[in-house]
């Protein structure tokens, strides 16, 4: 870069940093009227543009940057717009021409590993995040970010030095003294509480209030204080229930829209492939089973995937800010169906590492989307886990998900939860009538007191031939990106059975309207 060029790339990379899209705007704006074919220009003008939410337009100019000078800086962030406007396949071939001349500042190279992070591809992350704390290493995201990648990788013992090392940085970073609590199972001679309980009291930020109080009920809870656990549990979600905008109301039109929505027209030339969908409510046993079945020598594990939800989005074609909403289940019910799965397989081949295995997709949600499933998909294997209803109820309750995903919005409150597996369970019923053999539903209490016999029944429903690999599912050295990181490392354990009844009182509103609505809790 030339002197006359940085001169004027300076000032607006400064109105970037500074939070100032406008000015940053203005000013590349400038330097591409000098010069069209400004790399710079192209380059600053389509991050002020994707910051102030103008994604296509962003991408369009930094697009145009990586033409004009194939840089890494430029590389690396033009593949986080792509995976920010779901383009996954445009994103790993950005990444890709990216390896070649590898940025050299600090922020591509977390850029870069959030991005295969996205992807799934927590191995590729590793390099970049470690290469990104090296070369700042006082920079508390870039550690939190190398920290998380350990865990998914199953290397427990170098996340939590990585998250201590940060926390002697920021002593108070809530998301690192919860991802700590997370890394394995605390016990009495070994834990945090004592120093979680001193920076609780001293954090006044209500999501760092609620990522600490998380992290104190789990540690409470693993060293024999469960009571105490679930008190500061019900104190953090109800203080954050209290921010949120949320009735089940919401919900329930959801579920509403997709019962309303069948039958669903058949398949025109629908895909032959046979991908294997976990679905259930969250905390069923999922990952659990996605372990499972993903160390059978022919089957691999995609993770959790948005492909399904984003092909039924794109199929309905409607303008909606969120992917699920009535009205686009409603207008992608009258969508070609065999589309709809090409565009998932589309979708899906950016997370797969090996084309010659049968893969998994465990997003939990896609229940909602098992009519389209079935129909779009013909071949494909659905297996539903179903966990005894007050023990989905409390370890969804303990559970913290996506912070700013209204997905989940009902998750912090114990009788929205009930409401939710009323619905979950009717709709259920209702694949089970009009999808006859199509899905296995699987309980997790089976499985952990017959783990053998209900491992035959998965394989044979998804037409697997026995592997005694499947029994020692503990082994499987894969990445896991969910909560249940820790857990599914440890052979089948029945510490989670019945969990709800050490809490009997605090759950007796739960049962109730269990009662009520005719779900059976014996």
């Amino acid at each position: 870069m030339t002197m006359a060029r940085a001169s004027q790339a300076s000032p607006a990379r400064g109105a970037l940093a500074q939070g100032d899209f406008q000015a940053a705007r203005h000013l590349a704006a400038r330097m591409l009227a000098h010069n069209p074919k400004d790399a710079e220009g192209h380059f600053l003008f389509g991050l002020a543009e994707s910051n102030a939410g103008r994604i296509g337009t962003g991408i369009q100019h930094l697009g145009q940057a990586v033409t004009l000078d194939p840089q890494g800086e430029y590389r690396a962030q033009l593949a986080r717009l792509l995976i920010m406007d779901r383009r996954d396949g445009d994103a790993a071939s950005t990444l890709r021409d990216a390896e070649q001349a590898p940025p050299k500042d600090a922020l591509s190279r977390d850029t870069m590993g959030c991005v295969y992070a996205r992807l799934g591809d927590h191995a590729a992350a590793l390099g970049h995040f470690e290469e990104a704390v090296r070369i700042d290493p006082q920079n508390v995201n870039y550690r939190y970010n190398l920290a998380t990648a350990l865990n998914f990788l199953g290397r427990a013992d170098e996340a939590e030095a990585a998250l201590e090392a940060l926390l002697t940085f920021a002593p108070h970073d809530a998301r690192a003294h919860h991802l700590l609590s997370a890394l394995r199972k605390q016990r009495p001679d070994h834990n945090h509480v004592d120093r979680l309980t001193r920076t609780l009291t001293g954090t006044k930020d209500g999501r760092s209030r609620l990522l600490l109080g998380y992290a104190l009920a789990k540690e409470l809870e693993d060293i024999g204080r469960p009571d105490e656990a679930l008190e500061r549990l019900c104190a953090a979600n109800a203080h954050h229930r209290r921010t949120l905008p949320y009735a089940f109301a919401r919900d329930a039109a959801l579920f509403g829209a997709v019962e309303a929505a069948w039958p669903l027209p058949e398949a025109h030339e629908a895909p032959a492939e046979d991908p294997i969908f976990i679905i259930g409510m969250p905390r069923t046993g999922t990952t659990l089973v996605d372990r499972i079945l993903s160390s059978h020598p022919l089957v691999e594990s995609a993770g959790e995937l948005q492909a399904m939800p984003l092909a039924v989005k794109k199929a309905a074609g409607t303008r909606t800010p969120t992917v699920m909403d009535a009205e686009t289940i409603a207008t992608a019910a009258r969508a070609d169906m065999g589309g709809i799965g090409r565009d998932f397989l589309r979708r899906a081949a950016h997370h797969r590492r090996d084309p010659a295995l049968r893969f998994i997709d465990k997003f939990p949600g896609n229940f909602f989307y098992a009519g389209f499933i079935a129909c779009a998909l013909p071949a494909a294997r659905i297996i539903c886990l179903r966990r005894h209803p007050m023990d989905t109820v409390l370890s969804n309750f303990r559970n913290l998900f996506a912070v700013s995903s209204r997905y989940y919005d009902y998750s912090y409150d114990l009788l929205d939860i009930a409401a939710y597996y009323v619905r979950f369970d009717r709709l259920m019923s209702l694949w089970r009538k009009v999808l006859p053999g199509r899905i296995i539903e699987l309980r997790y209490e089976d499985i952990v007191a017959d783990q053998e016999g209900q491992t035959q029944r998965l394989l044979t429903h998804c037409g697997l031939d026995w592997a005694d690999a499947c029994l020692s599912f503990h082994a499987n050295n894969a990445p896991v990106s969910t909560p249940s990181a820790a857990q599914v490392r440890r052979p089948i354990y029945a510490d989670s059975v019945g969990r709800w009844r050490r809490h009997a009182a605090v759950l007796e509103p739960v049962r109730r309207f269990f009662e009520q609505a005719g779900v059976d809790v014996s």
